[in-house]
């Protein structure tokens, strides 16, 4: 079993920072990354990064937001600037290697 430990999440005004954290039980996930899925919509992929640090995000958050990860601390990060109330969702953080695991999620508010 993989244990995601997410946290970071919150209420900020448009406009503003927040940055997303989550660690996971163990190391070498082939790909970690960030899902959210807002009020009566689907999850949707938002960001990912390979072992190498190959990134691919969504288009509406390009230039935007930034994921990373820091494999000496088996954590991913997705660094959120200029929020808007678009962006309020559920965050999940998702890693893989021959299966993908999944965390609780977190609530990220965007209020205008």
């Amino acid at each position: 079993q993989v244990e995601l430990v997410e946290s970071g999440g919150g209420l900020v005004q448009a406009g503003g920072s927040l940055r997303l954290s989550c660690a996971a039980s163990r190391s070498n996930f082939v790909t970690m990354g960030w899902y959210r899925q807002a009020p009566g919509k689907q999850r949707e992929l938002v960001a990912y990064i390979s072992y190498g640090g190959v990134t691919k995000y969504a288009d509406s958050v390009k230039g935007r937001f930034t994921i990373s990860r820091d494999n000496a601390k088996n954590t991913v990060y997705l660094q959120m600037n200029s929020l808007n109330p678009e962006d309020t969702a559920v965050y999940f953080c998702n890693v893989k290697d021959t299966q993908s695991y999944w965390g609780r999620g977190t609530q990220v508010t965007v209020s205008s």
